[in-house]
């Protein structure tokens, strides 16, 4: 989305330094070490966290599947994280956050900690590979505005999710909104929060002042917040919304943020009032087009700040986050929505 999320009169404190290079480790609290792994991605670069679990380590997050990230692996497993795993706990389903999981669990003969929902969508979008894409997800971006050439393109790469994910483990130890989790000697509060994904876990150590957010809140970027065809009427704008509501009133300002993307960070409370003033915004500009009937692919020069490109992946994630915005403003009766001759779905200011 356009970027007004940044309050030039106020600023958070990044106080962790440089980030660590591939294969290393840096400790950001007693015990607590931060490990970043490349990404195939215009976002480059994954966090992952290694916390110290009595002669072992807990690991948070893993990144995506790829002969680089094993790498990597082996050489924390031969310097600074010497030492068996004891548990990986994965914040949510996507592939750099879940990619090495099977990996590591099969390695180690440990267990998988994951969210139920988490757990169960990444499984099912994982039998997704090899498969044709259905009807329903055609029709989906064609209603979007999609034309036939991005149609076609996106039959051919549908499927693909699973191939970044190592083979899933066949079991998992379930994490709840409210669980408590000794890792180390320290309780962990499990925080789940909603639209970025279905049951994202964050964690976070009150003693410590610690909150590992995953995807949940990031500095310098917003997370998307997408529609996707298996639920085209889901409202995930307004769980994420309500989403960083409760983190203001459950998790203190004073923690050091340990997120999955760029630097970790104080001020978490500033950070959660720019990402909800930045949606305000887009839902403003967004209303202020749709007196005019317009389809999904019409709003993004109202959402985003560059060009959406004819690129697969920018696409995707655009029209997700675009109906994102129009399925909230539909839930709350400020939109109507009109299938078109053209097969397309035109949406609307209600009273226009």
């Amino acid at each position: 989305m356009k970027d007004t999320a940044t309050d030039p009169g106020a600023a958070l404190n990044f106080g962790c330094g440089e980030p660590p290079s591939t294969g290393e480790a840096k400790e950001v609290a007693d015990g607590v070490f931060w490990i970043r792994m490349p990404l195939p991605f215009a976002l480059n670069h994954i966090n992952l966290w290694a916390i110290r679990d009595g002669e072992g380590w807990a690991l948070v997050d893993t990144g995506i599947w790829s002969t680089a990230t094993a790498d990597a692996w082996r050489a924390l497993f031969a310097g600074p994280l010497q030492g068996p795993v004891t548990r990986v706990i994965v914040t949510h389903m996507h592939p750099d956050h879940i990619g090495m999981a099977g990996w590591l669990t099969r390695k180690f003969d440990c267990r998988l900690w994951i969210s139920r929902l988490e757990y169960l969508t990444c499984r099912a979008l994982t039998a997704d590979t090899g498969r044709e894409a259905p009807e329903d997800a055609i029709r989906f971006h064609r209603r979007a505005g999609w034309t036939e050439e991005a149609i076609e393109t996106y039959r051919t790469r549908f499927g693909g999710f699973g191939k970044m994910i190592y083979a899933m483990p066949d079991s998992f130890r379930r994490l709840s909104d409210g669980d408590e989790i000794l890792i180390g000697g320290h309780h962990w509060r499990v925080v789940v929060g909603c639209g970025h994904s279905p049951e994202h876990v964050c964690l976070y150590c009150p003693e410590r002042k610690l909150f590992i957010s995953g995807d949940q809140v990031i500095a310098g970027i917003s997370s998307n917040v997408s529609v996707f065809p298996t639920e085209p009427h889901a409202d995930p704008l307004g769980e994420w919304l309500a989403s960083l509501e409760k983190l203001q009133h459950e998790v203190a300002d004073d923690v050091l943020v340990l997120p999955a993307h760029n630097q970790p960070f104080q001020g978490l409370h500033l950070r959660l009032a720019q990402l909800q003033r930045s949606h305000r915004d887009s839902l403003a500009r967004l209303r202020a087009v749709l007196h005019e009937p317009r389809r999904a692919v019409d709003t993004f020069g109202a959402l985003f700040a560059r060009p959406i490109t004819s690129d697969q992946t920018l696409m995707s994630l655009a029209t997700g986050e675009a109906l994102a915005h129009l399925n909230y403003l539909m839930a709350r009766g400020e939109v109507r929505a009109e299938l078109g001759d053209d097969g397309s779905t035109w949406y609307r200011l209600e009273n226009h």
